[in-house]
């Protein structure tokens, strides 16, 4: 019978006998070999692609989430709320309905896929669309908690990153240490928090090493490159369109201490991914998921990293590609109506 991460790993994490374990069975995700992206990126390389849209809500977000939601009941929470450009507000929503508690989620209004939009609604959250961006949605979010009898289930809670650290853990479990590169992508930079303090807990542990940190923002949204933040961010990539990430000083930590790189990728770039995950690997995400992809190809076209050098590289798939059909569609191509014959499919499908 599947578990949830926090049974798998519970001696890794602040839970006692008295914290009731609110999950969905997430975590498990598959650490998926990629030889085709290899191949068209001309590289030697070892690429590993950890999809963490097949978690129970289709994004990394439940591995924090499970970890807040448990907590907040443990300390007698009614009421949970965040601020999200859509995974986290569908991912709070759901352990909030597995929790009995009631979710208030804060969007961004017109930023966030529909898909993630859906989600919210059907777990039974109060969806508010705040005439802002993400940090104006944020600051709301925080001074709500100051005033009123609600828990903040952001990735400013500190259980949030607990639980995301797991991931890390099931790298390192699946390869047997850690990669060499880890790609992800970086948006409100919660995630890249997360799994380097997995990977320093392992490695003290197991002496499974650690990997370089690898995180890409989309350019339009790129303040920890850029160096301040972004009043007015834009990107398609919707899951990291974020100005001014709460969890920016311990991204920087870890990019530092792990002696990799902060950078950005264009929206093209992004796009170029997306397309080579589907087409080459069959694994669809959404458009923010590529951009750890996106960097690596960029610097292994750039020859900022060795193509030719016996290299293991992770990418984390941060959310699936169901989150946003729309872009998808827009994307892809378009369907083609035909009469219903034969002579006419076998036409529109080339065959003939």
């Amino acid at each position: 019978m599947r578990v949830g991460l926090i049974e798998r790993y519970r001696r890794y994490l602040p839970v006692t006998e008295r914290t009731p374990i609110v999950t969905l069975c997430e975590g498990s995700t598959p650490l998926i070999p990629a030889p085709a992206l290899a191949r068209a990126l001309g590289c030697r390389w070892k690429i590993f692609l950890k999809y963490e849209g097949m978690n129970p809500t289709g994004s990394f977000k439940d591995r924090g989430m499970t970890m807040a939601v448990s907590k907040a009941a443990e300390a007698g929470a009614k009421a949970v709320i965040c601020a999200s450009t859509g995974n986290t507000a569908a991912s709070a929503a759901a352990y909030a309905a597995r929790a009995g508690m009631r979710p208030v989620v804060l969007l961004p209004a017109g930023s966030v896929a529909l898909g993630k939009v859906s989600q919210a609604l059907a777990y039974g959250a109060t969806v508010l669309a705040v005439e802002g961006n993400f940090d104006a949605a944020l600051e709301l979010v925080l001074r709500a908690c100051d005033q009123y009898p609600v828990t903040l289930v952001n990735s400013l809670n500190p259980f949030r990153i607990e639980g995301q650290k797991t991931g890390s853990f099931e790298i390192c479990d699946d390869l047997g240490r850690a990669p060499d590169l880890h790609f992800i992508p970086v948006g409100n930079a919660g995630n890249i928090t997360a799994y380097w303090k997995g990977y320093k807990e392992y490695h003290a542990e197991k002496e499974s090493g650690l990997p370089r940190m690898m995180g890409f923002q989309a350019e339009g949204a790129a303040p920890i490159v850029l160096g301040h933040p972004v009043a007015d961010p834009h990107t398609l990539a919707t899951a990291i369109k974020i100005g001014n990430p709460a969890s920016w000083k311990s991204a920087e930590a870890a990019r530092d201490e792990s002696g990799g790189r902060i950078d950005m990728v264009t929206d093209d770039e992004i796009i170029e991914a997306y397309k080579m995950l589907s087409r080459l690997e069959g694994v669809f995400v959404e458009p923010a998921s590529a951009a750890g992809v996106a960097g690596m190809a960029k610097y292994l076209r750039s020859g900022l990293l060795d193509r030719n050098k016996e290299t293991t590289a992770v990418c984390i798939l941060t959310g699936h590609g169901l989150k946003d059909p729309e872009r998808a569609i827009k994307t892809f191509g378009e369907i083609i109506t035909v009469p219903a014959t034969l002579d006419a499919v076998a036409r529109g499908a080339g065959l003939i």
